[in-house]
């Protein structure tokens, strides 16, 4: 099994995420094509820094206003400090922490966007089905958090600060980045959340801010450090999006790991988050196999099929493991859909709420069962038309058990080249086929 694990010593946010991903192997181009396919104006700049004496990548989201700001002023700048402030919660903590940095009133405040026009740019954007999931799903929590913290309804959220252009890059490309590393399980260690206050649309606020502490839920957390917010709401909505578990490094041989370097040198403490990624032993793979799974199910029998693909698709973006439909016959006479999903255990009450909410329905059971899966990991191959990814399911002796081309890779490829699916998910296979057999 291939694992993700996120070292949060100086917590975590978007921007720190995106310059592990980069140190880590991921290539910066992506991320690039990935900001540019948003459409929203936003590009990457990347830098080496050091911080606290090590050497860590540093990613920053350059917006349209930034853009305008750099033809017009001229700014001095190091390792130490920031280049501009930004108008997001997100770089607010980790790339400026004081005004003083700053002394330009020519910067307005960016427009608010509401969670569907968030979400429209997103789901119009050609990414894939995980990129895409992932990063509706991150926004819809801190959503959801927002509206707990104002008492309001989620439609009525607008996003001053996390809805910025920056943010949105920031977590569409951290999920692009992850999807690239083929990562399994995302593990994290116990998580530095700063202390003191920080200064954002809302006025002056406790750290951690109400919004990243909704989001943090269970997780383990202590401060440590200058006063500072380590983990931002965008950094706490993506550990959400990613399911991060929380423990101890476990046993795996490292195949890579980067640092992420936050904007300010904490001198002695460094101010970086970094990845290791990693293939744990046959053992691990075997203690990993079984685990709960829990299973929620309606029937319900006055709903379009519209509004029950918008339902799946909503608690897919909620954390869903996967969500099915299947036609039934009620009493009455009457055909029904009955609709399953499957998840973690600890994620019943929040899809359960969705269902609820989203479905006429006003009953449903639970219940939670074993789940054994074989060991999965993942294999770019590269075709005449552009790299497809394999993935490689494994018996414990670590013997393949199958291998399938991924679909979306597929999908894309012979919409851009007019090929037919099929010719494409052959060629990947071929190719793949070709490698085994030469290392054997």
């Amino acid at each position: 099994m291939r694992i993700g694990y996120l070292e949060c010593f100086s917590g975590i946010s978007g921007d720190m995420l995106l310059g592990a991903l980069v140190d880590a192997g991921v290539s910066f181009a992506l991320l690039e094509q990935t900001a540019a396919t948003l459409n929203v104006g936003a590009r990457l700049e990347m830098r080496k820094v050091t911080r606290g004496g090590i050497a860590a990548t540093k990613v920053d989201v350059i917006t349209p206003d930034e853009s305008a700001h750099e033809v017009t002023h001229t700014h001095t700048h190091n390792e130490t400090d920031h280049k501009h402030e930004h108008h997001s919660h997100e770089h607010h903590s980790h790339d400026a922490h004081t005004h003083e940095a700053h002394s330009h009133t020519a910067h307005s405040h960016p427009p608010a966007r509401s969670l569907s026009t968030i979400l429209a740019i997103i789901d119009a954007a050609p990414l894939t089905e995980t990129v895409k999931s992932r990063s509706i799903r991150a926004f819809q929590l801190l959503g959801q958090a927002e509206a707990a913290i104002h008492s309001v309804p989620i439609e009525t959220i607008h996003f001053h600060e996390v809805g910025a252009v920056d943010t949105i890059v920031d977590i569409v490309c951290a999920a692009a980045g992850c999807e690239a590393l083929g990562v399994d399980r995302w593990l994290a260690s116990s998580l530095n959340v700063g202390s003191g206050t920080v200064v954002c649309q809302h006025g002056t606020l406790p750290v951690p801010a109400p919004a990243t502490l909704a989001l943090l839920v269970d997780a383990p957390v202590y401060a440590a450090g200058p006063p500072m917010e380590r983990v931002t709401p965008t950094g706490a909505a993506v550990l959400r999006m990613l399911d991060v578990y929380y423990a101890p490094l476990p046993a795996m041989r490292i195949k890579a790991s980067g640092y992420g370097a936050g904007g300010r040198d904490t001198p002695g403490e460094p101010n970086l988050l970094r990845i290791l990624v990693g293939e744990t032993e046959a053992e691990s793979q075997q203690a990993e196999e079984s685990q709960s799974i829990a299973i929620i199910e309606t029937v319900i029998d006055d709903s379009s099929p519209q509004l029950l693909s918008y339902v799946s698709d909503l608690l897919l973006a909620s954390g869903a493991w996967d969500v099915y439909r299947v036609a039934v016959q009620m009493k009455k006479g009457r055909t029904g859909v009955q609709l399953t999903v499957l998840c973690r255990p600890d994620l019943v009450a929040l899809l359960r709420d969705v269902i609820f909410r989203e479905t006429t329905t006003i009953g449903l059971h639970w219940r939670v069962e074993n789940k054994t899966a074989l060991a999965r990991e993942f294999l770019k191959v590269q075709t005449p038309w552009g790299d497809v990814q394999i993935k490689i399911a494994r018996w414990p002796s670590g013997k393949v058990a199958n291998a399938s081309p991924e679909y979306e890779d597929c999908r894309l490829i012979a919409a851009q080249h007019a090929l037919p699916l099929k010719q494409v998910m052959q060629e990947a296979m071929r190719v793949y086929a070709a490698s085994e057999a030469k290392e054997a």
